[in-house]
């Protein structure tokens, strides 16, 4: 049974992790091993316990306990959980709760790049982006269009930041993903030799004269394909262009040079993950 507990003061140290320590912090609160991160809305939350992380705390708004939070709530067991009026959180958290729920929640360790490619034929990669809005956004592409794991370079955000989190739709605790070793597997050479190992051809999403157009039949065609894309504004480094085998662009009209990541990763996870879609059946696919 939750162990519900009123808050009288927001200066309690108990909610520091909600609204003082900063994420990075969070990310880093018990080195070398993993740290928390904050799950907002009902959702999110269900979809982290379903993945397998474990609850430590919940801030809730008193008189939104019905419904999805109470579900939550009732499946984190006897965990505190902090419960307010709505003006009283908003002062805490300086933000209204979309959802009336956050909930910390312990990071588990990240498996290596060669355990979570095994049996990947769909693989997507980020360099460097740095946005966690559209880190969340291409996770949440990833899970709906057959991408079957998503992989980031150091410099990319925390795909388990609150805003990725949310943007995602819980979808960063369906998709398997994992960070390339800055030591083992530097990126882009260790990191592009080890996907080659792995036997992935990698098609770098460029606006390149020579590259080929995202419905090139050769692309379908690859067993195993990683689609590597590219840093918000400077898109991927000409390095990590000139080491994949593919150059792909997504043919643009009425003047547009290009499409927000976000955008970019949807249209070339639905054509090149066609392939593996295609042994599925339609009927038994859902609406993230």
């Amino acid at each position: 049974m939750a162990d519900i507990r009123m808050i009288t003061d927001i200066r309690d140290p108990a909610l520091d992790v909600y609204s003082r320590t900063p994420e990075v912090q969070l990310l880093r609160l018990f080195e070398p091993n993993p740290g928390i991160f904050i799950a907002e809305s009902p959702k999110v939350v269900q979809r982290a316990l379903d993945g397998g992380y474990e609850p430590i705390s919940i801030l809730a708004e008193k008189g939104k306990m019905e419904g999805e939070a109470d579900e939550v709530i009732k499946r984190c067991g006897d965990i505190p959980v902090y419960m307010a009026e709505p003006d009283v959180l908003t002062g805490l958290t300086g933000f209204k709760l979309t959802r009336g729920l956050l909930c910390a929640m312990k990071r588990k360790s990240l498996p290596s790049v060669r355990e979570i490619c095994a049996g990947a034929r769909r693989i997507a990669v980020l360099e460097n982006v740095v946005n966690p809005t559209n880190v969340g956004a291409v996770f949440r592409s990833a899970a709906a269009l057959n991408m079957d794991v998503v992989l980031l370079t150091p410099g990319c955000s925390d795909p388990l930041y609150r805003r990725a989190a949310r943007v995602s739709m819980g979808t960063v605790f369906q998709v398997p993903w994992t960070k390339f070793d800055e030591k083992k597997e530097p990126w882009p050479e260790g990191g592009m030799e080890l996907l080659k190992e792995l036997g992935f051809k990698t098609a770098a999403m460029a606006l390149k004269q020579d590259s080929i157009f995202l419905d090139d039949p050769s692309l379908r065609a690859e067993e195993k394909l990683a689609v590597i894309l590219g840093t918000e504004g400077d898109g991927l480094a000409s390095d990590t262009i000139a080491d994949c085998d593919y150059t792909v662009m997504i043919p643009m009209s009425h003047g547009v040079d290009s499409l927000n990541i976000s955008c970019a990763s949807a249209v070339a996870f639905w054509e090149l993950g066609k392939r593996d879609a295609d042994r599925g059946s339609r009927k038994n696919r859902k609406t993230i």
